[in-house]
């Protein structure tokens, strides 16, 4: 009678370490991996040519991501992925988010100097990006481009 309440507890330890739980376990692992192939695709449709075009915008979102202000949910997004972006030069980015980075840099550095280097100096100190990217702070290597 005493054995009785370790029934429950024989069954659940056997299930929870058959062979047959192992191959659901390491299923669903493969799909977290798959899943975290590439950033989230949720902001992939977000308007970021309506937000480069208005000062205020820009304005709110670099003090977002420079902790200077609130963040709207998409600058939240931003502010977790920037520093694995930048250290794993974009591989987790999907096509769509490597077009809307490149339209931001571009923006950034024709338009809005100051807060690319002030971003540049908090997500990437060490200048790993623009090493990569073969980005040239100098103000002369732009003027060719504000003209075209």
């Amino acid at each position: 009678m005493i054995m009785l309440p370790l029934i429950p507890v024989a069954i659940s330890v056997f299930v929870l370490i058959s062979d047959h739980q192992r191959p659901v376990a390491a299923n669903a692992l493969k799909r977290i991996e798959r899943a975290s192939d590439t950033y989230s695709t949720k902001y992939d449709n977000f308007d970021v040519a309506g937000v480069l075009a208005s000062e205020r915008l820009v304005k709110r979102y670099g003090d977002c991501l420079m902790e200077r202000g609130p963040c709207p949910p998409e600058g939240k997004f931003l502010k977790e992925i920037i520093p694995d972006a930048i250290k794993t030069a974009c591989s987790k980015c999907t096509p769509k988010q490597k077009e809307k980075a490149g339209l931001i840099l571009q923006h950034l550095l024709l338009h809005h100097r100051e807060l690319f280097l002030e971003l540049s100096d908090k997500y990437d100190p060490e200048g790993k990006a623009q090493k990569t990217y073969g980005i040239d702070t100098d103000d002369d290597d732009y003027h060719d481009y504000e003209e075209a």
